[in-house]
């Protein structure tokens, strides 16, 4: 059955339940027209996720759906912002009405929940890439930055490391999947948490802030580049999850521990603060895993320290479209 344009817009992505009393004009106009509150400023990230380079080709649809608004979820997190509206960009190879209705199935479970509304966006034929356009408030001159780490500062990660990058390397033929934790792999990689609540909770108290999209050994490095100073991390602080501990010997301990802080798709936050700031950081994320993992110093780079005292270099600072061409 064909469909044109508008009308696969209108069955599938003007249906979110989401209603804001800040969206005046949304779908249906050549373009949306949205009202910032007092005393807010505006937060707006974008990202991309193309097929075969964000996900693999046979990701399931639901999932990529909610991958492409969680990784814009996860900006919001990292600058202390509240999300609001979304624009979506939609590159489709065919009109696969199973494929969009489980897509943007997946889209808008996360997107209500978040009381994100979709407020515009784009579709057209091509190869399978998706964009998603996210806007957030914080209140005026409060947004998180990754130019304010200090030295001093105590390094902190929320959540484990590693797990969707191993899923990945899994997915890839890289090592064998083990017989138990397979599928928790997967919905880490496939279906990322987004810590918007934790990122709310750091007004205040946190230095800097960064997502762990592209891995530790990356995100932080961009914190101590914005920042012009140094970083420590100990290699026996980084927190993993049980099912990524049960591939240490699979892996190797190099490797292992290699994968933990290099390896992309976390979403997790990494956030610096004062040492005398950890009871007020404490009572901000009661009942949330974070976990400190090092310190910020005056020294330029970043080391990693292993538990013999050795220093480890990563095998890869982490992910990067264009590195080597």
């Amino acid at each position: 059955m064909s469909i044109t344009e508008f009308d696969l817009i209108k069955r599938y992505f003007a249906v979110g339940k989401v209603s804001r009393n800040d969206v005046i004009l949304g779908i249906g106009d050549d373009g949306a027209v949205l009202q910032v509150p007092h005393g807010k400023e505006l937060v707006v990230s974008i990202d991309t996720l193309v097929a075969g380079i964000h996900f693999p080709e046979d990701t399931d649809p639901e999932s990529i759906g909610y991958k492409a608004i969680a990784v814009n979820l996860s900006d919001m997190a990292a600058m202390g912002a509240e999300p609001a509206w979304a624009t979506l960009s939609l590159t489709l190879p065919e009109a696969d009405h199973n494929w969009l209705r489980a897509f943007s199935q997946g889209f808008f479970d996360l997107a209500d929940q978040f009381n994100v509304q979709l407020v515009g966006g784009d579709t057209c034929r091509g190869p399978l890439s998706v964009t998603v356009q996210l806007h957030g408030f914080v209140n005026t001159g409060e947004a998180l930055r990754r130019d304010t780490a200090r030295p001093g500062d105590l390094i902190y990660v929320t959540g484990t490391l590693g797990d969707a990058g191993l899923a990945l390397a899994i997915k890839q033929g890289k090592f064998a999947a083990l017989q138990k934790g397979y599928e928790y792999l997967l919905q880490r990689l496939d279906r990322p948490v987004p810590r918007i609540s934790e990122g709310l909770g750091l007004h205040g108290v946190a230095h800097a802030v960064i997502d762990i999209s592209d891995g530790l050994a990356s995100d932080l490095g961009h914190i101590i580049e914005a920042s012009h100073v140094g970083a420590t991390l100990y290699a026996g602080k980084i927190p993993v999850s049980p099912v990524f501990e049960s591939y240490r010997k699979v892996i190797g301990e190099n490797t292992w521990i290699d994968m933990a802080i290099s390896s992309g798709d976390d979403y997790e936050l990494c956030f610096t603060i004062n040492p005398e700031s950890q009871d007020m950081l404490h009572k901000r994320l009661p009942n949330i895993r974070y976990t400190n993992i090092g310190e910020i110093n005056t020294s330029s780079g970043l080391r990693c320290v292993l538990e013999n005292g050795y220093e480890l270099v990563p095998a890869s600072s982490g992910y990067d479209h264009f590195r080597g061409q």
